[in-house]
């Protein structure tokens, strides 16, 4: 059995609410906690677009050598790559996935969206099956919320009411947190499409070139230090934003097996920086982990 005391006793001594969280073996059982619940996907939106763009370029809807002119007067806000451009820069298709997936560049990401808009995105979800995730709007919604108005020292604020404004039914006085108007999904629709895109013949030739930029990930404080070694790969998408702290992606071992692995939390504490509460979702998706391996190693 999964030892839940000692998940919920990681989750208290971070002072992080662990509300979510999933971990499945591909082709294999799964165990899951509240694994249905759908919560804001933040930045791991950038999963489901990568994949879209390469399906698009592969009809040949989309030029992955195509050049893109970004303007930095109309950048998306953000902390990484063009982000933080201070002046006009041209790059390709191909290498905006590369910014927007390993170094989860916002402004990257919203030019992608402007070649695949985020119906397609969804399109493409339903006609894979998976029912459970919905992406409904840019990066750019997202900054527009009360935190982006608000200076540095007005940031708890704005935590303290992403934390206390949801509702039982999904809503949420900021519209990017109402899972019925957000980017959403639930961890089991994530863990199906990472099993579908890593084994699944609909996304064969997909398969590799998201593989390879979930592996140079460079956002690895979250779950890799609990989860990675020489023998296993770890190949991820995070997503932080407000009280939100997500990881997803799949667990390769030197032997072959691999875990498909969700983890979706809202933090109970109106803080920015919360280290504890990164290592206590380390530490439950490891415990999971190695639920599921032991379990599966018995058979």
């Amino acid at each position: 059995m999964l030892d839940v005391a000692t998940l919920q006793r990681a989750h208290v001594v971070a002072c992080a609410a662990v509300e979510l969280l999933e971990l499945a073996v591909l082709h294999d059982d799964d165990v899951g906690l509240a694994d249905g619940e759908a919560y804001p996907l933040a930045s791991v939106v950038k999963l489901p677009l990568a994949i879209a763009v390469l399906r698009e370029a592969a009809n040949g809807s989309i030029d992955l050598a195509a050049q893109v002119d970004v303007d930095p007067l109309t950048r998306t806000p953000g902390l990484t790559g063009l982000c933080r451009f201070e002046h006009p820069a041209r790059v390709s298709v191909e290498d905006l996935l590369y910014l927007a997936v390993c170094v989860s560049d916002d402004t990257a990401a919203d030019a992608l969206f402007e070649r695949c808009p985020p119906a397609l995105v969804t399109d493409l979800l339903r006609g894979l099956g998976i029912t459970e995730i919905t992406v409904r709007h840019s990066i750019r919604e997202l900054h527009e919320t009360l935190a982006s108005r608000l200076t540095p020292d007005e940031l708890p604020q704005a935590l303290a009411l992403a934390i206390q404004a949801s509702t039982r039914g999904g809503g949420h006085l900021i519209p990017q947190l109402d899972v019925t108007h957000a980017n959403a999904g639930t961890s089991r629709a994530l863990v199906d499409l990472l099993e579908r895109l890593w084994s699944g013949p609909e996304l064969a030739g997909q398969r590799e070139p998201v593989r390879r930029l979930l592996g140079m990930n460079l956002m690895r404080h979250r779950l890799a230090p609990d989860l990675e070694s020489d023998d296993a790969e770890w190949c991820s998408k995070t997503g932080t934003f407000l009280h939100l702290r997500h990881e997803v992606g799949v667990l390769e071992h030197a032997d072959g097996s691999a875990f498909a692995i969700a983890v979706l939390s809202e933090s109970s504490v109106p803080a920015r920086r919360q280290p504890g509460a990164e290592q206590a979702l380390g530490h439950a998706a490891r415990l999971l982990h190695d639920q599921v391996r032991a379990t599966r190693s018995t058979r």
